[in-house]
């Protein structure tokens, strides 16, 4: 039967090939590294369904994705799916546990200990801790109202104005982080993925990376990803955090990204430039310009007494999501006029325009 109209995209038979050989390869890096090898390898098949994301089949042996799933979806909700079926694969063949619900308790404790989204319908794009019930939602958001007003102001066409509007922003945000640190209060995270898969990153996306998780209170890293349409593999930017960071590292991701492409091609414009050659090298100077902009903030307010130790309870949801991390050198761009003119471009970036309040559509996982 002919595939039917809201069937989504369709694989040649070798890249439906090469997709299955990639699932089988995530399966094995991540039974080895959340189960620590307790998990026999099982039968997959991909089954056109918009019902369920995923499915484990105790009789058969069979990890069932749906293929609209795996097609449509990002890879990064794939392999949640994907942990979440091998948690219940783990369940049933190494704890022996067949008697409860599918969902059960033993099933969720697994979940809970290798942070696991346990729930039982829903698509895992953003997925969030249960944040325990206090009275700092409302603090929070005006926080993030007082950030969003303090960065419209930075569009200020006085110089002077805008950069002090930006820096009060940062200085807000630290001072919000380091409150919450002090009173430890019970905070939810979430992660999210940042930008489109890339087969290889650039000096100007690894520095951005690194002012994220630097000055913005999340943890950032690279994860390997597959393209099951173009048959590739590459990577894309994950930030681990509370909902707050998150929404406002999202913002400063999207805005500097955007930022330094304009600033290349005024740069290209004032000095005649027709290629893209120097490219690459003059974003990387854009990114580190910026590091240095607000690494120079951070030691003025290390000077007022504002320091921020690193979160606890972040680092522990961070190590859940990321059992074995791998840090790794990299070449940089050659110092050529084209770094130094984008550094010091980067040093005169200004963030503003206020950050909007977005709806948050959090399903369950596994269900339509």
């Amino acid at each position: 039967m002919p595939p039917s109209a809201d069937a989504g995209p369709v694989l040649t038979a070798k890249l439906e090939a090469a997709l299955l050989r990639e699932i089988v390869e995530q399966y094995r890096l991540l039974a080895q590294a959340y189960f620590k090898g307790a998990l026999a390898l099982p039968q997959f098949e991909l089954v056109m369904s918009r019902t369920h994301l995923g499915r484990w089949v105790d009789d058969t042996r069979t990890i069932e994705l749906s293929r609209p799933l795996v097609l449509e979806e990002s890879w990064g909700v794939v392999v949640e799916v994907l942990k979440h079926e091998m948690a219940h694969q783990y369940t049933s063949e190494v704890l022996g546990e067949r008697q409860e619900a599918a969902h059960g308790p033993t099933f969720r404790a697994v979940c809970n200990k290798l942070g696991i989204d346990a729930a039982a319908t829903g698509k895992p794009a953003v997925r969030s801790t249960e944040r325990a019930e206090d009275t700092s939602g409302s603090t929070h958001r005006k926080i993030g109202e007082r950030i969003a007003h303090l960065l419209a102001l930075a569009e200020s066409p006085n110089v002077h104005e805008a950069e002090a509007a930006m820096l009060a922003a940062q200085r807000l945000l630290l001072k919000h982080n380091v409150m919450l640190q002090k009173a430890k209060l019970a905070q939810g995270y979430a992660f999210l993925h940042l930008g489109k898969p890339t087969g290889r990153t650039t000096e100007a996306e690894r520095t951005l990376s690194l002012i994220l998780g630097k000055h913005f209170f999340v943890e950032a890293i690279w994860v390997p990803v597959y393209r099951p349409l173009e048959g590739k593999r590459g990577s894309v930017l994950e930030i681990c955090g509370t909902e707050e960071n998150l929404e406002i590292a999202e913002y400063v991701h999207g805005y500097l990204v955007e930022t330094a492409e304009r600033l290349w091609n005024e740069h290209r414009k004032t000095h005649g430039i027709r290629s893209n050659r120097d490219r690459r090298t003059y974003l990387a100077g854009v990114m580190t310009g910026m590091n240095d902009k607000l690494s120079r903030e951070a030691k003025s307010s290390k000077k007022a007494g504002l320091i921020w130790v690193a979160d606890g309870d972040l680092a522990s949801f961070f190590r859940k999501r990321h059992p074995h991390v791998r840090h790794m050198r990299y070449a940089g761009q050659k110092r050529t006029d084209a770094y130094a003119h984008g550094r010091e471009a980067g040093r005169q970036i200004v963030l503003h325009k206020g950050i909007k309040a977005k709806a948050t559509n959090r399903g369950l996982l596994l269900g339509p």
